[in-house]
């Protein structure tokens, strides 16, 4: 009784299963092709090919679909038409009896588990009674030939097992054969196969299995393989990728797939031909690799060229700065130097030498101290000396224009060291600004490994940080108060307007490091320190020649203008023409 009744539960499953999947659709079609008569014979034959796609759920697959035709499937279906009706017109071989046929298209699972289902039909009907006792059931056909593929062969035999239909004619129930205890055969198999080549099919035999001994003898010259040059087809399934390649698996099986290669940055291990491997940090790869290499260490060094020409520059600007100081400590006491501030250039030239300085920690590979002094030593130097050119620029512009109209508001500006307070104030802001931004947002020597693949860059942290831009704001802000007075001063005696010189050094400022900014966006390698270094090295040139250079050339090459009564004749040529507008 229980496999009886297993056999119950699995058919009810099937039809269950098979009405669900086909959406239990078109049960009273009829087979694809079928002729009439007194006993049915069926034949399930793929006529097209099965969808090759994945599906997430159990679907119907339409047979009928373009480019899907099977021409061995078609070769069957002939062959077993012909069959029946050459026995129907032969008077000899079944008397008086018509075969009849109903030839069904199993292209895929659920189309061979449909047509497996029509077959168990009662005679006239279209639907399949369930009885305790299997072996008394009587479907309409009596025989079944097909399918010709192992899996689809299997789910027809587990559905009509139970209800004893034949896989066999009658003239084999006539032959003898014996098996041993294992159920084993005990004779041999002749291996045999199917000849295409001519105009009519044939069947050759190719070799023999035999026992015992165990023994498989193949004539491997008797196989006729496709293309006619004898030799064994390639899989496109087996086919191995080249280095570097993982295999994509295409369809159910893992011995069909595609070969794809691996992505920059990842390698193809041998132990698991399906997955790249991703290299480490300090590795990289190119595209299609089995291997990762080493990547190149790239830092600006002392030894670039290009580090030679700015460090050449730079110590040329610091040796200016010297003789510049040495030469306004010879000639304190002339007009040239006194009009240009007196003892405030020596602030002026050492702001301006503190910056220089901060240039050397640009080469070489960084460190906590180097990236500390690359920037900040720059921009409270460079506020300094813009502090400074503002309050002279300033002062002159009040003394000619405006301490004869407000002589108490002058005298109490020169009594309270009005020029000093603004210029330890305004550096005191940027030295706040300065020191919130070493700590807050602290720059540190790191590695960059996501510009270049192949690549590490040696650099520090944070270099357009919310600090830096606020000391860069702030020095950029005490420019155009630089610019402004100078330019309110463009009408003062020739040798105090300086507006010329200061709006020429501030222009190129602003030049400089729109240059920088303009190549940072755009580039991020091994040589933007050299932009950054060469704009602050711009901005420090700028503010010493358009200063500085001027008042030497008169110092050193005409000393008739250093002196009292020149600079005493320009101050009443000026009042003079003052007092008549």
């Amino acid at each position: 009784m229980l496999p009886r009744a297993a056999h119950l539960l699995g058919l009810q499953l099937s039809l269950v299963c098979g009405c669900w999947a086909s959406g239990c659709q078109e049960m009273e079609s009829s087979a694809d092709f079928s002729l009439p008569g007194d006993y049915f014979l069926s034949g399930l034959f793929p006529l097209h090919d099965n969808c090759p796609e994945i599906r997430s759920k159990p679907e119907v697959t339409l047979c009928d679909r373009p480019d899907s035709f099977n021409g061995h499937g078609y070769h069957l279906f002939q062959a077993m038409r012909l069959a029946v009706e050459e026995i129907n017109n032969s008077t000899a071989l079944l008397p008086n009896v018509t075969l009849a046929y109903e030839l069904y298209d199993v292209c895929s699972e659920s189309s061979n588990v449909y047509a497996t289902l029509r077959i168990l039909t009662l005679p006239g009907t279209q639907h399949i009674t369930l009885q305790e006792n299997l072996p008394h059931y009587s479907p309409k056909t009596v025989a079944m030939i097909g399918p010709d593929t192992t899996n689809h062969a299997a789910t027809a035999a587990a559905l009509l097992g139970p209800f004893l239909v034949p896989l066999l004619l009658e003239q084999i129930q006539k032959d003898t054969l014996i098996f041993n205890d294992n159920g084993d055969p005990l004779s041999g198999y002749d291996i045999i196969a199917w000849d295409w080549s001519g105009p009519e099919w044939t069947f050759r035999v190719i070799g023999a299995s035999t026992w015992p001994p165990v023994q498989l003898d193949i004539n491997k010259t008797q196989i006729q393989w496709p293309g006619g040059k004898g030799q064994v087809p390639k899989s496109e399934c087996s086919e191995a990728c080249l280095e570097g390649h993982r295999r994509v698996v295409m369809g159910a099986y893992h011995c069909c797939f595609r070969c794809v290669p691996c992505e920059a940055g990842t390698f193809l291990n041998e132990s698991d031909l399906y997955r790249c491997q991703p290299c480490r940090r300090e590795e990289w790869a190119p595209q299609g690799s089995s291997t990762c290499h080493p990547r190149t260490l790239v830092v600006f060094t002392w030894r670039d060229p290009i580090s030679w020409v700015l460090l050449a520059a730079n110590t040329l600007l610091l040796l200016l700065l010297a003789g510049t100081a040495g030469l306004f400590a010879w000639h304190l006491d002339t007009p040239v130097v006194r009009s240009a501030g007196g003892s405030l250039c020596f602030l002026m030239l050492g702001s301006l030498a503190v910056g220089s300085c901060s240039l050397y920690f640009f080469f070489g590979v960084p460190s906590l101290l180097t990236c500390l002094l690359r920037l900040a030593p720059f921009f409270l130097g460079f506020t300094v000396f813009l502090s400074c050119l503002t309050i002279r620029s300033f002062q002159l512009v009040f003394i000619f224009k405006f301490s004869a109209k407000v002589p108490g508001l002058y005298h109490a500006w020169v009594q309270n060291h009005g020029a000093g307070f603004f210029v330890v104030l305004s550096s005191a802001a940027q030295l706040i600004i300065c020191l919130t931004w070493l700590v807050v947002w602290t720059p540190l020597p790191a590695r960059e490994h996501q510009r270049f693949p192949q690549l590490v860059l040696l650099e520090c942290t944070k270099a357009n940080s919310l600090g830096f831009m606020l000391a860069f704001a702030y020095s950029g802000l005490l420019s155009v108060c630089a610019f402004a007075c100078s330019y309110l001063g463009k009408d003062l005696p020739e040798n105090y307007n300086e507006a010329k010189c200061v709006t020429f050094s501030l222009l190129l400022n602003f030049v400089s490091w729109i240059t920088y900014f303009t190549l940072a966006s755009i580039y991020q390698g091994k040589y933007l320190p050299a932009g950054n270094v060469m704009a602050i090295l711009s901005s420090l040139c700028s503010g010493f020649s358009g200063y500085f250079l001027p008042k030497c050339y008169v110092i050193l090459c005409r000393p008739d203008l250093n002196n009292t009564e020149h600079f005493q004749a320009s101050i009443q040529d000026y009042t003079r023409r003052w007092g008549s507008t």
